[in-house]
């Protein structure tokens, strides 16, 4: 079999990369490893970039029956001051919560339609780079040759292990746990994140979900005050810490099996691209190292990457144009987070910056637009972004109905 462009993984980055492909023409092969839906271990939150990628793709939130828009976030100081920091109201969407076993299956479905030769249950085992093009070894197809491959194959990516270019001992910058919660009491309507002191700079979460749901869980960095050894019993009593229960309230219970994943946040120096090959999502290290948000990087890099193919050139051409796409739009904010989180590693400067983060009205609502990426991270470092109308945008789906 011979394709265009072959996609490895079907998360948001393999998605995003196979609509833009497929819509202009060429022919592209996506293969999973898992049948869609599935569930894949997140905090299930999208800021306002992800949902602007979302939208130019096409994705339409009334197909997918958890999603929740968010109006702002109620952010907990480390010594408990509390404040709400609202989302501008009336010009759409900035922040919504989705579950990943609903959204990736819609983003998969977009693909579909655009064109793509969707492939599930089917494992990458090997792949070679044959002068301009990959051979790939499929599980059930046996062998695909393509012009140009996008790994979007994950943390642990089968793709950059086959081809030599993974870490022995690479375990993520981060640790994240997670468990849907329900019952959840009237609190838990809203986005709530506590900066416990012990976790920094870690944070814990609750994101809201339709019907008394929530999505809860904490992540710690790796390397950090937490041992890794320590977060198993951070988390049995994670529920139980009174700023979280107040929140919650008596009634929630949890559902289903509690999940922990690591997070790479190594953008910057990734290698993100390997002849004919590209890396994109979590592949690429690409999360915000800050809060470790990674759906619109992972949409952001997928697209990226198309960008790239479609553009042409041989593949050393390709490669220097994907590199300098990432860097322009995703390094200098990497940078930027990976500072801040030094910051919010003591616990009295992280009180501070959430004191001052509230300290007005003005400031709360810029500091969530900032938060919820709403602004470039390093916005006020890359004067290239500056240009008028930056800090007034619009939010997403203007014209969606009311979700139900």
């Amino acid at each position: 079999m011979q394709v265009d462009v072959a996609v490895a993984g079907g998360g948001p980055a393999g998605s995003a990369a196979a609509t833009l492909v497929a819509r202009a023409g060429r022919s592209v092969l996506l293969i999973d490893k898992a049948t869609f839906p599935r569930d894949k271990c997140c905090g299930d939150g999208l800021t306002t970039l992800a949902l602007r990628l979302c939208e130019q793709l096409g994705l339409d939130p009334g197909t997918i029956a958890g999603w929740q828009p968010v109006n702002g976030a109620v952010l907990h100081a480390p010594s408990g001051w509390t404040a709400a920091f609202p989302l501008p109201a009336g010009s759409g969407q900035f922040a919504a919560v989705a579950p990943r076993a609903e959204l990736d299956a819609a983003l998969l479905e977009l693909a579909r339609q655009a064109g793509a030769d969707v492939k599930e249950n089917c494992a990458l085992t090997d792949i070679r780079v044959d002068g301009a093009s990959a051979v790939l070894e499929v599980d059930g197809m046996g062998e695909v040759r393509a012009g140009a491959v996008v790994a979007a194959d994950g943390m642990w990516s089968p793709t950059r292990k086959a081809l030599g270019l993974s870490e022995d001992g690479y375990r993520g910058e981060w640790h994240a746990f997670r468990q849907y919660v329900a019952n959840v009491g009237p609190s838990a309507a809203n986005l709530h994140v506590w900066f416990e002191a012990d976790l920094l700079p870690g944070y814990a979460w609750s994101f809201p979900l339709p019907g008394q749901r929530a999505n809860v869980g904490f992540g710690v960095l790796r390397g950090g005050r937490v041992p890794i050894g320590d977060t198993g019993a951070i988390w049995s009593a994670l529920l139980e810490r009174p700023a979280i229960r107040e929140v919650m309230g008596d009634g929630a219970a949890p559902e289903g099996r509690h999940t922990a994943w690591p997070i790479p946040a190594r953008i910057s120096s990734a290698v993100l691209d390997h002849g004919p090959v590209l890396f994109a999502g979590d592949a690429a290290g690409a999360t915000d190292s800050l809060t470790g948000e990674g759906i619109g990087q992972a949409l952001l890099t997928g697209m990226l990457a198309a960008e790239s193919i479609l553009t042409g050139g041989p593949p050393a051409s390709i490669g220097l144009r994907y590199r300098r796409a990432v860097r322009r739009d995703l390094v200098a904010d990497h940078r930027m987070s990976t500072a801040l989180q030094s910051l919010m590693s003591n616990a009295t400067a992280a009180e501070g910056v959430v004191r001052l983060a509230g300290a007005t009205g003005w400031t709360r609502l810029n500091f969530a637009r900032w938060l919820f990426e709403d602004y470039p991270r390093a916005l006020i470092a890359t004067p290239r972004r500056w240009r008028r109308g930056v800090l007034g945008r619009e939010g997403t789906y203007r014209h969606q109905p009311p979700h139900p």
